[in-house]
């Protein structure tokens, strides 16, 4: 099965009923699945988890993204007093996904600093052995775990450690991005995440939180989307369920976008929430 979503259900108003009150209910109605990005921010109390369980079909699925203390990203004071209790938290936190069959898997998305060393590999087992009780997917930005011959390698090594592989389709802009591995490393799971193909704004500096509206400012076009969609025919050959996120939001592109590419790839999913209006033109549906 293909499964595609968004990242985080509050951007994206093509998929909103007029003066919506519940956004997640009428995202649900469009997507199977979506990632929920603000988990990397902040650990989010359990009553919000919950709350977001009621609020979906049941067979919709969470993509939860690691916490930034997790994986390196940290930035200010840390809200934990050590990192067992940062990790039980979170572990607290998403457990209710998992016990409601509704987490499809935990995102550990690595900063672009995070090279392909012996220090970093021992990270990454620490990591996933705290959070073993879940399905863990890992994502690279570094190019050094997929250049001079290190991409068999590295999804050699997810696959022996039972990780997903999370395949990205992002700016070819140095160091800090990769190429487009459409390789898994499970034949259960994998997940391809779409950041968009802006250079320009891959390589801008940061400036406050402005740097996401840059960086994934990004419309796919139909012959790319094409290329995506052969990407993930290779993954589907050896892999029941492929994962597609857009994560190019910033502009208001992704919902379009992924409605294009259920359309190209004859998608269709018969059990969303009800949908009271069809807000997307006929070409998109």
């Amino acid at each position: 099965m293909i499964y595609v979503g968004l990242t985080g259900w509050g951007d994206h108003p093509d998929v909103y009923q007029p003066n919506s009150k519940n956004k997640l209910e009428d995202y649900s109605a469009h997507f199977p699945i979506v990632e929920l990005d603000s988990a990397f921010y902040a650990v989010q109390p359990e009553r919000n988890i919950r709350k977001w369980i009621t609020e979906t079909p049941e067979s919709f699925q969470f993509v939860v993204k690691a916490y930034q203390g997790m994986t390196g990203h940290q930035r200010g004071k840390m809200p934990f007093e050590s990192r067992e209790e940062m990790f039980e938290a979170y572990i607290k936190s998403i457990r209710p996904l998992k016990e409601a069959g509704k987490l499809a898997m935990v995102l550990l998305q690595f900063p672009p600093w995070f090279d392909c060393v012996k220090e970093n590999v021992d990270i990454i087992r620490d990591i996933t052995g705290r959070l073993r009780e879940f399905d863990l997917a890992i994502e690279f930005r570094h190019q050094s775990w997929y250049r001079d011959g290190m991409a068999e390698k590295t999804v050699e090594f997810l696959r022996e450690n039972g990780l997903i592989h999370s395949v990205c389709d992002e700016p070819q802009a140095g160091d800090g991005s990769i190429p487009l591995v459409p390789l898994s490393s499970r034949a259960d799971k994998v997940l391809f995440r779409l950041h968009g193909r802006n250079v320009h704004g891959w390589l801008a500096p940061a400036k406050g939180d402005q740097w996401r509206e840059v960086r994934y400012l990004y419309d796919y076009n139909e012959k790319e989307l094409k290329e995506i969609s052969a990407a993930v025919g290779e993954l589907k050959k050896k892999t029941d369920n492929v994962y597609v996120i857009f994560n190019n939001n910033s502009g208001g592109h992704a919902a379009a976008n992924a409605k294009a590419f259920q359309k190209q790839n004859g998608l269709t999913y018969t059990d969303l929430a009800p949908k009271q209006l069809d807000l997307f033109d006929g070409d998109l549906e």
